[in-house]
């Protein structure tokens, strides 16, 4: 079974698919990432323009700060699977009226570890990172690794 976060608390996946959230996006992107190709670079051009044209079918302005969130939970993700996972990996991107969903798929069945808040640590503030940027992440076992999947929620206001 997997993980899931919502907000600072941590519980086990949900009882049925039927409680989780389902993408119905309005624009969706993906890209493959391996060995020869580790894409952080790319994976954040990607993620860049898809938020922009997101904006522009959703007719809302994409504000630095949501853009840069998308960009940090990307770079963290994607990162923690060219690190921690042997072989390729798979970023989808999934936005719509609540936010943006990053999905990274990579062949490690070890689900990532939430750490405790401790500014004197070195290293391990990725997942802190992305909790704290997003309304929803989940790690889950697949039968081809894991998938973690990570809800940037739109801005509301100025």
């Amino acid at each position: 079974m997997g993980r899931q976060w919502a907000g600072d608390e941590m519980t086990q996946d949900p009882p049925e698919p039927s409680a989780a959230p389902v993408a119905v996006g309005v624009l969706y992107r993906a890209d493959h990432y391996g060995v020869e190709r580790s894409g952080a670079g790319d994976a954040r051009r990607l993620a860049e323009l898809f938020v922009q044209e997101l904006a522009g079918v959703l007719a809302m302005p994409a504000s630095e700060r949501f853009v840069y969130d998308v960009l940090l939970v990307v770079t963290e993700l994607l990162t923690n699977a060219n690190r921690y996972a042997p072989g390729p990996c798979l970023m989808e991107l999934d936005g719509g009226p609540s936010g943006v969903t990053v999905t990274v798929w990579d062949s490690s069945t070890a689900l990532p570890r939430a750490f405790p808040h401790d500014p004197t640590r070195i290293g391990g503030h990725g997942l802190e990172i992305v909790r704290r940027i997003c309304t929803y992440v989940t790690a889950e076992r697949v039968p081809v690794g894991k998938r973690i999947r990570a809800l940037i929620p739109l801005p509301t206001g100025p």
